[in-house]
């Protein structure tokens, strides 16, 4: 999780330098980032919190999801104990402070906070866990980067407004948020209002592989659901719900409490599959779709004309009360990287459109004459690409000027039936880490440390060891020898 305070000039600076750190040339070290980056780790609650039903929590969607869909989830399991965070939070604070990071993004469990959102109360117990957790990583010099909304939610909202579809679901989460400004705003000063609404919303309305669950043909078979209009339905009321967030803050927490509030998007970076003009236009649509779809309404007031064009009436209007809103603008947005890919056009060739970006009319491949566009990871369709994050990040930049770009995930995905061996000498994901953030002088990782879930063992992996080693200036030659060697005989 990095960013430049300063602003887009100073962030576009720091990106150029960066490129010239050429992979290869020598090991990048933290000094040579210009003060104000946050360097930190991420996680999101229901992967790690656990404790489903302790103290007071309601359901979330992913509780029921978990339980009643079992087929959905690739091993079968559920998030009831997961990391065991809930409990053991103190010590993996104490592995944060361990690595060297200054900033932690986590977010908030809507149903610890709210069990049956406005309708049941504030659970002073929720509250109280979070105060421990802000408070904590606080006394190790670590700053909080609090998400508000990381895919879960109160089962029951999901059930009274199909989750996103109904437009009650604003009121209930603009509530929600001002709980959370007022509970932890004095201490917290990076607010998030969404992470990936733009990918979520196609898994849950268009793919049908999140709760509610909802699809319709080419996309998939799901009882219920249209897969052609209801992502952008929950779409919009999401962009409004975070433009009412935003407001809030702004008009009653912003100037006494000193944050900012920002937003999170997905972000893969699209090449054209060849050099014709139909597939370079197919990745700048593929785009649109992707990153567009949410932050041309938040920063300039509607959607991007591509959509407008292809969708037609899918694609709701703003009202003028609606655009008058979304005049709040956000402080900084948030962008998670994790691969690039190939785009080929679809509207002058014949494709498969049931995919995740046959909404664009976009066909996504990682091969281009039999070549991978990058290294293979556990996650179909998601490549190491190290050099795609200087254009990603400096096409935001460039679009949304003047506004600060934080990278707020980045990581590398292994395969869970790997040897415990394997999992904790992680050399692809180390590889992967000093990649990243030698190309780009930004970084952020999951999965640095190994959780066995049977014992809830925390044993960090050799990438979290070099991570530890960038952060604190302790570079080990060893280290990167040993990679090197593990390297060789694999």
């Amino acid at each position: 999780m990095a960013a430049a305070r300063r602003g887009i000039i100073a962030a576009a600076a720091a990106l150029v330098a960066a490129v010239a750190l050429a992979p290869g040339a020598r090991g990048v070290e933290r000094g040579e980032f210009p003060p104000g980056f946050l360097f930190g780790a991420a996680t999101s609650a229901y992967q790690i919190e656990g404790a489903y039903l302790e103290d007071g929590k309601g359901l979330c969607n992913w509780d029921v999801f978990t339980h009643t869909h079992a087929g959905n989830i690739m091993d079968g399991r559920t998030g009831d104990v997961a990391d065991d965070h809930y409990h053991r939070y103190m010590g993996d604070v104490e592995i944060l402070q361990s690595l060297g990071v200054n900033a932690y993004r986590f977010s908030i469990s809507w149903a610890r906070i709210l069990p049956r959102g406005r309708l049941g109360g504030v659970n002073p117990d929720g509250i109280s866990f979070y105060n421990r957790l802000i408070d904590a990583l606080l006394q190790k010099g670590i700053q909080p980067f609090v998400t508000l909304h990381h895919f879960d939610m109160p089962h029951e909202l999901e059930a009274r407004y199909v989750g996103w579809l109904g437009a009650g679901i604003r009121e209930e989460f603009e509530h929600y948020a001002d709980v959370c400004f007022r509970a932890f705003g004095d201490r917290v000063r990076f607010w998030t209002t969404f992470n990936e609404p733009n990918l979520f919303t196609k898994f849950m309305y268009m793919l049908g592989a999140y709760p509610p669950n909802r699809c319709s043909a080419p996309f998939g078979s799901c009882s219920s659901g249209d897969s052609h209009r209801e992502p952008y339905v929950a779409a919009h009321n999401i962009i409004m719900s975070h433009a009412a967030a935003v407001r809030n803050y702004k008009d009653n927490y912003q100037a006494k409490q000193g944050g900012s509030i920002g937003i999170v998007i997905a972000m893969k970076w699209y090449e054209p599959l060849t050099n014709t003009t139909e597939d370079i236009l197919a990745a700048r649509r593929a785009q649109s779709f992707e990153l567009e779809w949410f932050l041309d309404p938040i920063f300039f007031g509607d959607y991007p004309t591509e959509m407008r064009e292809i969708l037609k009436s899918n694609l709701p209007t703003f009202t003028a009360e609606e655009k008058k809103l979304l005049q709040c603008k956000a402080d900084f947005i948030g962008i998670n990287h994790y691969t690039a890919i190939y785009a080929k056009d679809c509207i002058h060739s014949p494709c498969s459109l049931d995919t995740y970006e046959g909404n664009a009319l976009v066909f996504a491949t990682g091969e281009r004459d039999g070549v991978k566009i990058g290294g293979d990871t556990a996650l179909g369709g998601f490549y190491v690409v190290p050099q795609a994050v200087e254009p990603a990040i400096m096409y935001v930049n460039q679009r949304y000027k003047d506004t600060p770009v934080y990278i707020s995930e980045n990581g590398y995905s292994q395969w869970s039936d790997a040897s415990r061996e394997e999992l904790i000498n992680d050399v692809k994901r180390l590889n992967y880490l000093q990649g990243y953030v030698t190309y780009l002088s930004k970084a952020i990782r999951f999965g640095l440390y190994h959780v066995d879930f049977d014992t809830q063992e925390r044993t960090p992996r050799m990438s979290a060891r070099w991570y530890r080693s960038f952060l604190t200036g302790s570079h080990s030659a060893g280290m990167a020898d040993e990679a090197q060697e593990r390297r060789a005989d694999s």
